[in-house]
C-alpha cells in the first residue's frame, strides 16, 4: 500500500505539472503577444528565492533565436550542423515531439564570427502555423501540429543577396492573413507581405534594404501600418497595400539598425548604436504624414537590445559603460537613473507587473523593480554557462532560457 501511495502521489504530481504547462499564457513570437516585451500571467513571489531549480535541460542546437510558446508547445529554431531545424518540445519535460530540417549552409562574416552561423530570427506561431526565417533569408511555413512544411521562399530570384552583412535577424510578423518580412540584402531589399496560406506575395514595398530590427504591426492615426527600422531609416508602411506612409532617415555605424521600435500614445521611440534614444510624434494631416521629434536623449543608447514601456517610463539596456540598465521619463526623455556598468554586451529586457527582467549575454538573469528613483535589484540568478542572446520566456512558475545550444527550464521553488 505504501508503494502504491507513493506511485499515486508521483502520478498526481506529474499530472499537475502537465496541466500547469498546458495552460500557460502564450508567448507566440518575438517579445511576446504584442511584440512589446510585456509579460502577462506571472504572479510575483512574496519573497524572491535565492536560487532557481533546474527542472530540465536539453540540447536543441546552435543559434540566438528565442524560444516561443503556443498551443501548449515550445518551438525552438536552431542550427544542427549545416541544417536549420525547427523543433517542437513538450514544456513539461523538454522532450522533443518532432523536428524538421532543411540544408542551410552559411558563411559567417568575419566581423560577426563570434555570433556563429545562427539562426538569429525568432519564429512566429499563428493560425496553426509556424513561420521561420533563416540566417540566409529562407522563409518557411510549417504546420504547427505535425511539423509538415507547407511552403518555402528563398527570394534569391528577386535579390542578389538575401540577407544583411551579418545575417538575417529580423523576426517575421503575422497579422490576419499576412506574413510580413523584410527581405533582400545591403542596399537592395523590400518589406513584403505574403499570404500565410500559400506564400504568394500580397504587396511589396522596395524602400530600403533590411536592417536587423523586427517589424511591428500597429495603428497610428487610425491607420493600420507596419513600423520597422530598415537599413538606413525608420519607416511606416500601410498594412493593407504596402504603400510607404512616412520615413525618418536614421543610419547607424555599419548600418546596424537592430532595435524594435516602441509605439506609445501615437508616437514612436527608437534608437541605434551610439545614436541615443529618440521619440517622434507620427501624425497625418491633409493626406500628408508628418514626423516631429518630441525629444532626444544622448545619455543612453541602444544597440541590439529593445526597450519596454511601463506607464510613462521607458526601461532598457544601454551599450554604454560596457552595458548598463536605465530608466527614462517618457514625457520628457529625461534620464531617471542608470545602473552600474559592465553588465555585458547585451540584455533581453521584459516587463511584468512592475518588475523588469534582464537576461544578459553573460548568463545572468537580473530582476529589478520598475522604479523612478534608482536601480533596485530584487534578485539575480546565474542561468547559463554559455552566451545568452535569446530572449527568455517567463512562465507562471519559471523561466525558459536558451543559451548557445541548450534550452533550460528554471523553476521557482514551491512555497512551504
Amino acid at each position: 500500500m505504501g508503494q502504491i501511495a507513493i506511485w499515486m502521489g508521483s502520478l498526481l504530481s506529474w499530472v499537475l505539472v502537465v496541466l500547469t504547462y498546458c495552460a500557460l499564457e502564450e508567448w507566440p513570437q518575438w517579445r511576446g503577444p504584442k511584440r512589446d516585451g510585456q509579460v502577462v500571467g506571472f504572479k510575483l513571489p512574496a519573497k524572491w528565492p535565492t536560487q532557481l531549480h533546474e527542472r530540465w535541460r536539453v540540447e536543441v542546437g546552435l543559434g540566438h533565436s528565442s524560444p516561443v510558446l503556443a498551443d501548449g508547445k515550445v518551438f525552438v529554431f536552431s542550427r544542427r550542423g549545416e541544417d536549420e531545424v525547427l523543433a517542437c518540445l513538450n514544456p513539461a519535460d523538454g522532450k522533443e515531439q518532432w523536428h524538421q530540417a532543411y540544408p542551410a549552409p552559411y558563411q559567417v562574416n568575419s566581423v560577426a564570427a563570434m555570433h556563429g552561423k545562427g539562426p538569429k530570427s525568432t519564429p512566429v506561431v499563428a493560425a496553426g502555423r509556424v513561420f521561420t526565417f533563416g540566417i540566409g533569408g529562407i522563409l518557411t511555413c510549417w504546420n504547427a501540429k505535425t511539423g509538415k512544411r507547407e511552403w518555402k521562399k528563398a527570394f534569391s530570384k528577386q535579390f542578389e543577396k538575401t540577407s544583411p552583412l551579418y545575417g538575417a535577424a529580423m523576426s517575421p510578423a503575422v497579422d490576419e492573413d499576412k506574413c510580413i518580412v523584410h527581405v533582400g540584402g545591403p542596399d537592395h531589399g523590400a518589406l513584403v507581405a505574403l499570404d500565410i496560406k500559400n506564400g504568394e506575395t500580397l504587396w511589396t514595398c522596395p524602400e530600403d534594404g533590411p536592417g536587423y530590427a523586427s517589424p511591428m504591426v500597429t495603428t497610428l492615426n487610425d491607420v493600420r501600418q507596419v513600423v520597422t527600422q530598415s537599413q538606413k531609416s525608420c519607416i511606416g508602411v500601410d498594412l493593407e497595400n504596402g504603400k510607404l506612409l512616412w520615413k525618418i532617415p536614421f543610419q547607424t555605424e555599419y548600418d546596424q539598425n537592430a532595435v524594435t521600435p516602441i509605439v506609445h500614445e501615437g508616437s514612436l521611440i527608437f534608437s541605434g548604436v551610439n545614436k541615443g534614444i529618440d521619440r517622434y510624434r507620427i501624425e497625418e494631416a491633409d493626406d500628408e504624414w508628418e514626423t516631429d521629434k518630441i525629444w532626444e536623449n544622448k545619455e543612453v543608447s541602444l544597440y541590439m537590445s529593445s526597450p519596454v514601456a511601463d506607464g510613462e517610463r521607458l526601461f532598457g539596456f544601454s551599450h554604454r559603460q560596457k552595458g548598463q540598465l536605465f530608466a527614462l521619463d517618457l514625457t520628457t526623455g529625461k534620464t531617471l537613473w542608470t545602473s552600474d556598468g559592465h553588465l555585458g554586451d547585451n540584455a533581453a529586457v521584459l516587463q511584468s507587473g512592475g518588475v523588469l527582467w534582464a537576461l544578459t549575454t553573460q548568463g545572468e538573469l537580473v530582476v529589478f523593480r520598475a522604479s523612478d528613483k534608482q536601480f533596485e535589484q530584487l534578485a539575480r540568478y546565474h542561468v547559463a554557462e554559455t552566451p545568452t542572446w535569446a530572449h527568455p520566456v517567463i512562465l507562471p512558475g519559471g523561466v525558459l532560457v536558451k543559451d548557445e545550444s541548450k534550452l533550460t527550464l528554471w523553476q521557482f521553488p514551491k512555497s512551504p
